[in-house]
């Protein structure tokens, strides 16, 4: 059983062949299966590649919220192309006497939500699947297909102006459940998994030189970010520009101020990596200290 997972986050499912015995095995548990679907018809049903049979999801069946029109149908045409879960309904017979699967992604959606996402609390550390971003945030596949927002101020602390920033589309990621609102609503973060600022800090050392992306341009500094948790204000420099990758020397850090000074040694234009590091492998954290303890500034999220 795939259990509770974004959709196509188990790669090794993308090209099974379920046996006919394994879809009436399935019809009968209630196991949540996962396969492609490869065609949205006229009627905005979604067909799926089963392999030994051909599966249809129904049009209602789709999505949470499609029978009711709450969920719009580009929710369905979206999938085509790309795996999608569902439970097996029943198997019919066609008009030649073939058998195949009527599935249900909305109800693989319920049993996600009822066994698993209603049982979240903030705090709780997940997987997720990055489904698609708006300058606001990040939409992620939280289980099933469910979707829940990761704002654009909670993705790190070093700022970036858009989330593309920081993610593709289809990046697998892990998120903690920043709240959930009294309609269910689940907010994410994932700031608070990419180390404090002393942890990060302890990768670099005044005197070496490291390479950072430009995030900011001021009259009084170019920021450049060393890690998504940090970043650091360097002299100003003619022709550097937002987005370029720059090599800086690191003149001085100062925990008490959190402030790490840079020099620019040279800026060009290279998409950096969007790889980062998890500093915190737990399934819940309930404090994060951000600052170290002999800054000034007090930076916490509590959970």
């Amino acid at each position: 059983m795939l259990g509770f997972y974004p959709e196509g986050r188990n790669k090794n499912e993308e090209k099974r062949s379920y046996t006919a015995e394994k879809l009436y095995e399935a019809a009968s548990s209630g196991e949540i299966l996962e396969a492609t679907a490869y065609m949205c018809d006229g009627e905005h049903n979604l067909l799926v590649n089963l392999g030994g049979m051909k599966g249809m999801i129904p049009r209602t069946e789709g999505a949470i919220g499609i029978a009711e029109g709450v969920t719009r149908d580009i929710a369905l045409i979206s999938r085509v192309g790309r795996q999608v879960c569902f439970t097996v309904e029943e198997i019919r017979t066609d008009s030649h006497n073939r058998p195949y699967a009527i599935l249900s992604r909305r109800r693989a959606q319920q049993k996600c939500r009822n066994e698993f996402i209603n049982g979240l609390a903030p705090g709780d550390i997940i997987d997720a699947k990055i489904t698609h971003l708006e300058s606001f945030g990040a939409f992620c596949d939280i289980g099933c297909g469910i979707i829940a927002l990761l704002p654009i101020d909670s993705v790190s602390v070093s700022r970036i102006s858009h989330p593309s920033d920081r993610f593709g589309t289809g990046d697998d990621i892990r998120v903690i459940v920043k709240s959930i609102d009294d309609s269910g609503r689940i907010t994410l973060s994932h700031k608070e998994l990419l180390g404090t600022w002393q942890e990060n800090a302890d990768r670099i050392s005044a005197g070496d030189t490291v390479s950072g992306i430009v995030r900011s341009v001021e009259s009084y500094g170019i920021f450049v970010e060393l890690a998504p948790n940090l970043a650091g204000l360097a002299e100003p420099k003619e022709g550097v520009r937002v987005g370029q990758t720059a090599s800086v020397y690191i003149k001085s850090i100062i925990p008490e101020k959190m402030k790490v000074k840079l020099i620019i040694i040279d800026s060009f234009d290279e998409t950096p990596s969007k790889a980062f590091d998890y500093f915190y492998e737990g399934d819940k954290i309930e404090r994060f200290t951000y600052s170290p303890p002999n800054s000034s500034k007090h930076i916490e999220t509590i959970f």
